[in-house]
């Protein structure tokens, strides 16, 4: 890998492990999802400074040049996590159906007492 590749790829990974850290600091990610973030950023890096790795890992998966490894790694890391809020968001979407039922009931028992 070129040193200016490694460097813009060592910068570009640190400043969104910056950006993650103060979003949680502002309150705008959560803990519980930033953890998948700061795992893939730092996987990312380690794949990056320990060029030996990336190219065992270049070879295993039949890749020709390590930046398509590193392209394949940050692909999956994405996958991953979208994986993980596709089921978070199916878990909430069952919640509100759950808590719209309980609702229509409340409200119901409330409209037949004063009835």
């Amino acid at each position: 890998m070129l040193f200016r590749q490694k460097l813009f790829a060592i910068l570009v990974v640190v400043f969104l492990l910056l950006l993650i850290v103060e979003l949680i600091r502002r309150r705008k990610l959560r803990e519980e999802y930033s953890f998948l973030w700061i795992l893939c950023g730092i996987s990312i890096l380690v794949l990056i400074s320990w060029y030996d790795l990336l190219l065992l890992l270049t070879k295993l998966i039949g890749a020709v040049v390590p930046t398509t490894t590193l392209f394949i790694f940050t692909l999956l890391s994405l996958f991953l996590i979208a994986l993980h809020f596709c089921v978070k968001i199916s878990e909430l979407t069952d919640k509100i159906i759950k808590l719209t039922q309980e609702l229509a009931i409340l409200k119901t028992d409330i409209e037949n007492k004063k009835a």
